[in-house]
């Protein structure tokens, strides 16, 4: 069946699907992040897009590995271990407690028990998951749109990432800020992160403990309504803020100290592998140029 792979995804038509999902991945992330060993920046927490949705990947439960994924094609949510056992539950309008119920439920059927701490982070409103009756709204079509847009992103941020030989994260989505990141470093410690809201101060820390220069996507929500693509640089160098960057729709955005590429100007565009990538491109140079990193050793020639 053909699909639009760069759909529409205007906030207004699916924000409390938005919400909800995102307290949902909240979840699955926090059980991620009790079960996988630490890793640098966090590496250990992330999710990975794949051809069906996201995934978990392989976690460790004693001698045992299992894997939760998001399939926003069929509507699941799935686990699934070494010894063969599989658990599934439909995606669909639920609340985030009735969520929570299952998928702990879920686990303790395969004799998989996790307790992790309930209050989500990163958001203004941090009602404990076992207690949101509020955010149960899911429509599978915008939960479907927003994984596509995911798919493309990955595959232009995975063609940028390869531009680079030094330090760089894999392409993988942040269930704190439901955002998809790729980020690159100098290979400098950066000083101390003075933290964001609604989050641990040290989680901020080891994030940024050294130079970098990020990018990624965001669906919308807070400060920005609509879908963007973004980067930024910490700490921002001087000049960040006012160097040139392409194409031209990009604009530097004071609130969130990020520069932004509104996602309908990819979407719309007949080029939109090529105007992503100079998004990316510029931003990073922006960031490697004012801060005078080694660019002859770190960027693939």
């Amino acid at each position: 069946m053909a699909v639009d792979s760069w759909p529409e995804l205007p906030l207004k038509e699916w924000k409390d699907t938005l919400a909800t999902l995102h307290m949902w991945t909240q979840i699955v992330g926090k059980i991620r992040l009790k079960q996988s060993p630490f890793q640098n920046q966090w590496w250990n927490v992330p999710f990975y897009v794949t051809p069906r949705g996201l995934t978990t990947s392989a976690m460790p439960y004693n001698e045992r590995l299992f894997q939760i994924n998001f399939d926003f094609v069929d509507h699941f949510l799935i686990i699934e271990t070494t010894d063969g056992l599989i658990r599934k539950f439909g995606l669909q309008p639920q609340s985030v407690a009735e969520f929570y119920k299952e998928m702990m439920a879920s686990l303790e059927s395969l004799k998989m028990p996790v307790t992790i701490w309930t209050t989500p982070v990163e958001v203004p409103e941090r009602i404990p998951f076992d207690e949101d009756q509020k955010h149960a709204s899911y429509n599978p079509e915008y939960a479907q749109r927003c994984w596509r847009i995911l798919v493309q992103a990955t595959r232009v941020l995975t063609e940028f990432r390869s531009r680079f030989t030094g330090k760089v994260s894999p392409v993988h989505f942040f269930w704190g800020a439901f955002d998809l990141a790729v980020t690159r470093f100098s290979g400098r410690p950066a000083p101390l992160h003075p933290g964001v809201p609604n989050c641990g101060i040290f989680v901020m820390q080891e994030a940024y403990s050294h130079e970098v220069s990020s990018c990624g996507f965001w669906p919308g929500g807070g400060l920005v309504d609509e879908p963007a693509f973004y980067a930024y640089a910490y700490p921002e160098p001087k000049g960040f803020k006012d160097y040139p960057v392409k194409p031209s729709e990009a604009f530097y955005h004071q609130g969130i100290n990020e520069f932004l590429l509104p996602y309908e100007v990819v979407r719309t565009s007949n080029s939109r592998d090529e105007v992503l990538l100079d998004f990316l491109q510029s931003t990073y140079e922006a960031a490697a140029t004012c801060a005078n990193w080694d660019r002859r050793e770190l960027e693939r020639r």
